[in-house]
């Protein structure tokens, strides 16, 4: 790949995304995207030889990091392992309901966004599970982890959950940190840390 390359393609998939934001994933085609980027057909395939596709999924996957990396920014300054996950929760609901893009396209084409999702969903889930980790070995340090908890499974659980809430909170408030609160320290967490 040569040194204009991640340039390149990050070009591309901002085109692709306002292509989705103005026209949808259904309607969006190649040349949308070569227009928007302002690179030739020949480019597009070239970054993304699977067409249209791939270059879908990987506008999804880069809205995903772009999301990921902004909810790592906000919770950085988490004194603990538990304040961390609330913060992260909140923020998380906050910016997934207040996404324009991301709600215009699960009301208007819910059955072409959830399938990306799902294909992207492992990239999200590692990045928040490796996340998770350092935090919870300075819990272990601390002593605050239940002994015999195995930090890597909590890790996982524990970002399986985050993204599982962000996705459908059920009869949880998410906007109420107080309730966020009580569902990361008596449900989440609770096999996990001592209280």
């Amino acid at each position: 790949m040569s040194t204009t390359e991640p340039a390149l393609r990050e070009r591309v998939l901002e085109g692709a995304y306002e292509c989705v934001a103005r026209y949808g994933i259904a309607k969006t085609t190649v040349e949308d995207v070569v227009k928007e980027s302002g690179v030739s057909r020949a480019t597009v395939y070239r970054v993304f030889p699977g067409g249209k596709d791939q270059l879908l999924r990987a506008a999804v996957g880069w809205e995903m990091d772009r999301f990921f990396g902004r909810l790592a920014e906000a919770v950085a300054g988490a004194p603990d392992f538990a304040s961390l996950v609330e913060s992260g929760l909140v923020f998380a609901h906050s910016a997934v309901h207040g996404h324009e893009v991301l709600q215009k396209v699960l009301i208007t084409e819910p059955e072409k966004l959830l399938p990306l999702l799902t294909v992207e969903q492992e990239r999200p889930l590692q990045f928040i599970t490796e996340f998770l980790l350092p935090y919870l070995e300075r819990e272990q340090a601390g002593g605050r982890v239940i002994e015999g908890v195995d930090l890597n499974e909590a890790a996982d659980f524990v970002a399986r959950m985050i993204l599982s809430l962000i996705g459908s909170h059920g009869a949880w408030n998410l906007d109420d940190p107080a309730e966020v609160a009580t569902l990361v320290r008596t449900q989440l967490l609770a096999g996990i840390l001592t209280p």
